[in-house]
């Protein structure tokens, strides 16, 4: 990893140099919210790519020449992280509906969401796979250190000695301000389950009115097979200053239960003690395997 992408902890939480500025995060929580601003929050590798297409797509009503008349490189051109340089100036200006995605944590976010001001639409996944995506990730991307190994990422991960700090935190923090804000909480397992159902249920939270035909539109584009062959969600034309293109493709698998392929016995029953000491009281279920969609 370049020394300029080094991570660098700030107010609880750990960003990278170069791409975050303390200052720039700091003024974050003082933004004022219009009532059709959209953030997506996520834990890295929980869905924010897919959720970026899918509300782009249904901002287009399901139209994909969306792509060509923005011919931006990327969704994260169309919908940006709101916390990287640059991203909260442009904010204060940009047209309705500001449609963002974040990895901040809520204490770090606009003041107004508690006013009821926007929307937040929280996306998780379970932490198992999270971390063998992430772990692939630092692979990738040339901003992120690459691990000596797997079981010393196993343990950063744990410790939250990554770049979005704590799973756990993040997770359980958002979820205790669900009342307080207008927000919109689902898993990237049900997704996967029935993406039919997801896009109809966000549609509704979001207000937005679209035709059976413009649905499906949405629904199609936004499957994992087809956005692997659009290289704009597939973060394809990313420079090859922050992406190792011949590591491998940002899209990888997303699939559910691919942990089941990288933790040993000893990890899993680590990772299970966690997780159970931590989440004990959480009321959401997590999927960690395909057959426990059947």
């Amino acid at each position: 990893m370049d020394h300029k992408y080094e991570l660098v902890a700030h107010r609880g939480f750990n960003f990278i140099r170069g791409i975050h500025d303390p200052d720039d995060v700091d003024g974050i929580s003082k933004l004022e919210m219009r009532d059709s601003d959209i953030f997506v929050v996520t834990y890295p590798k929980s869905g924010t790519v897919w959720m970026q297409q899918i509300l782009l797509l249904l901002e287009a009503k399901g139209d994909m020449t969306v792509y060509s008349v923005a011919k931006m490189p990327c969704n994260g051109d169309l919908v940006p992280w709101i916390e990287v340089i640059g991203s909260r100036e442009a904010f204060l200006t940009a047209p309705s509906p500001r449609l963002r995605v974040t990895h901040l944590p809520y204490h770090l976010m606009p003041a107004a969401l508690g006013q009821k001001k926007g929307k937040v639409i929280y996306v998780a996944r379970n932490p198992k796979d999270v971390l063998v995506s992430y772990y692939h990730f630092h692979h990738l991307a040339k901003m992120l250190d690459t691990p000596t190994s797997f079981e010393d990422f196993f343990e950063k991960f744990l410790r939250g000695d990554v770049f979005g700090s704590g799973w756990f935190q993040h997770v359980k923090t958002w979820y205790s301000h669900r009342d307080d804000i207008d927000m919109f909480f689902i898993t990237y397992e049900e997704m996967i389950h029935n993406l039919n159902v997801s896009v109809k249920k966000l549609c509704t939270f979001l207000g937005k009115e679209l035709t059976e035909e413009q649905l499906a539109d949405v629904v199609k584009y936004s499957t994992f097979s087809n956005m692997k062959k659009i290289p704009q969600a597939n973060y394809e034309h990313v420079s090859d200053d922050l992406f190792n293109h011949h590591m491998g493709r940002f899209m990888r698998k997303g699939t559910i239960g691919d942990w089941k392929n990288h933790f040993t016995v000893a990890q899993n029953e680590i990772f299970d003690q966690v997780f159970q000491r931590e989440m004990e009281d959480f009321p959401v279920s997590f999927t960690w395997d395909m057959t426990d969609m059947a």
